[in-house]
């Protein structure tokens, strides 16, 4: 099933108040802080876009709680794409799907970052394949948006204060509408 541009709202809506696991912000509040950094650092309205919808995913299944107390990786950066494919395009859903990988290639080149992860994010980071070897970190920054799911990286880290004030969600959905109307779907009117 894809969704649109209202359902997406409205998950954020109804889901989004769920805690960021590990974390002193909720899921919306992560989502916001992201797409905010993104926005402040020139980021087009694809990367935005990629910003806001990052951790869709978390939102898209019944879990509950931190999975990866549990030793689960819910595989949030796949899980949303079959519901965001028809309207995104890989500016869009690239970097998304690509956000994991990259802090398993920033720890790889970057000394201290790492360390710099909170507790729920290296337990995840377990669970997600671990640090990248040389390999696979030459691989990953080959491919095609590697780098704009660095800088989504980053503005995720950033992302998890309690304090953070941001612009609404209404305010980011102009770039999911543009973001979707440069993969040829029409802006919402």
């Amino acid at each position: 099933m894809s969704l649109t541009i209202p359902d997406i709202t409205g998950l954020f809506l109804s889901k989004g108040h769920a805690q960021y696991d590990g974390e002193p912000v909720t899921q919306l509040e992560h989502a916001l802080q992201s797409a905010h950094l993104a926005e402040q650092a020139g980021a087009g309205s694809a990367l935005i876009a990629a910003a806001l919808l990052h951790d869709l995913g978390h939102l898209l299944h019944e879990w509950g709680g931190t999975p990866t107390q549990d030793g689960l990786d819910d595989v949030h950066q796949y899980r949303c794409m079959p519901f965001l494919r028809a309207l995104f395009g890989p500016g869009t859903l690239e970097p998304i799907r690509l956000h994991v990988d990259a802090k398993r290639f920033l720890c790889a080149r970057e000394s201290g970052y790492l360390a710099q992860l909170s507790p729920d994010s290296r337990r995840s980071l377990a669970l997600q394949g671990g640090v990248f070897d040389e390999a696979q970190a030459t691989a990953f920054e080959a491919l095609p948006h590697a780098m704009d799911a660095v800088r989504l990286r980053r503005w995720d880290d950033m992302a998890k204060s309690a304090t953070a004030d941001t612009p609404s969600l209404e305010h980011f959905v102009r770039h999911l509408e543009i973001s979707a109307a440069e993969h040829g779907q029409p802006l919402a009117s």
